[in-house]
């Protein structure tokens, strides 16, 4: 390893119910406390209406607006040693009101590896049953969006233009249509 802050100690500035503030060498960075983790999933309605993505949306403070975002939530938060696959179904039907039937694990990712230590597993979600309306527990106010396929880029387009957040995890739906020539 060729990064002088390897080897150095990590130190803990401060710890809060859900994240933790380190420094190790010159950098500082958070981290979930407690060994929570985050579960993310990708729900495409498969219905005889066609494709549909659903997405949500929710007020985030440190970003000051609304934010579009892939349904999430958090594995371990209120249940230690909380299965990922367990936790991802609850927060699918929570948020969306939709339950799958199967959920495809796709891997650990991390989305800010500069300043944030969390990493996410990503699930597809499989078989999808309508079972609510969603919108989280606990006055969470989030508003399920479910959007064809093929009108997705457009649809966020639309939301930027609002003034919504856009989660990077929407990169996943956008990736190849970003890639296309001009």
């Amino acid at each position: 390893m060729n990064d002088p802050d390897h080897d150095a100690p990590e130190q803990v500035m401060w710890t809060g119910r859900f994240i933790t503030a380190k420094t190790r060498g010159k950098w500082e960075y958070v981290s979930r406390a407690r060994g929570i983790q985050a579960a993310v999933i990708l729900a495409i309605d498969e219905a005889a209406d066609g494709r549909h993505i659903l997405l949500v949306d929710q007020y985030r403070v440190p970003l000051g607006r609304r934010c579009i975002e892939l349904p999430a939530g958090l594995v371990g938060d209120e249940q230690e040693g909380e299965d990922a696959t367990l936790a991802a179904a609850r927060e699918l039907e929570e948020e969306t009101g939709y339950r799958p039937a199967r959920l495809e694990p796709l891997g650990q990712f991390w989305s800010s590896p500069g300043m944030v230590s969390e990493s996410f597993s990503l699930f597809r979600a499989h078989g999808l049953e309508k079972r609510g309306e969603g919108g989280g527990v606990d006055n969470e106010d989030i508003r399920v969006h479910r959007v064809p396929l093929a009108d997705l880029p457009d649809r966020i387009a639309a939301w930027r233009a609002e003034g919504y957040a856009m989660d990077v995890k929407l990169l996943l739906l956008l990736g190849a249509g970003m890639m296309a020539p001009a």
